[in-house]
């Protein structure tokens, strides 16, 4: 089974959130996932504020890639911002 770490949409029409989840790649986006790593609001936590807000488990996310998970590109980039990347990148190179 081939993991992917992907963004499942929540929120209102609008005004979305993702979730970071690792599932199973057949599966789809919005559907069954196996665990869920943290969450990313690209219009921040309320209408007022316009700054992204990114919360990740890096703990997690590094589990699931040093057991080969491949990440989307979106959230490879959210998973660099997090510090999570660095610390799998690190685990790697042990």
């Amino acid at each position: 089974m081939a993991v992917k770490l992907r963004l499942v949409r929540m929120g209102k029409k609008k005004q979305p959130t993702y979730r970071v989840v690792a599932a199973d790649s057949r599966a789809p986006r919005d559907g069954r996932f196996l665990e869920l790593l943290g969450t990313y609001a690209p219009r921040g936590e309320s209408q007022h504020a316009s700054e992204a807000v990114v919360r990740i488990d890096n703990d997690k996310a590094v589990k699931w890639l040093v057991q080969g998970a491949q990440p989307t590109e979106r959230v490879e980039r959210l998973l660099r911002a997090s510090g999570a990347w660095d610390q799998f990148v690190a685990a790697r190179s042990r």
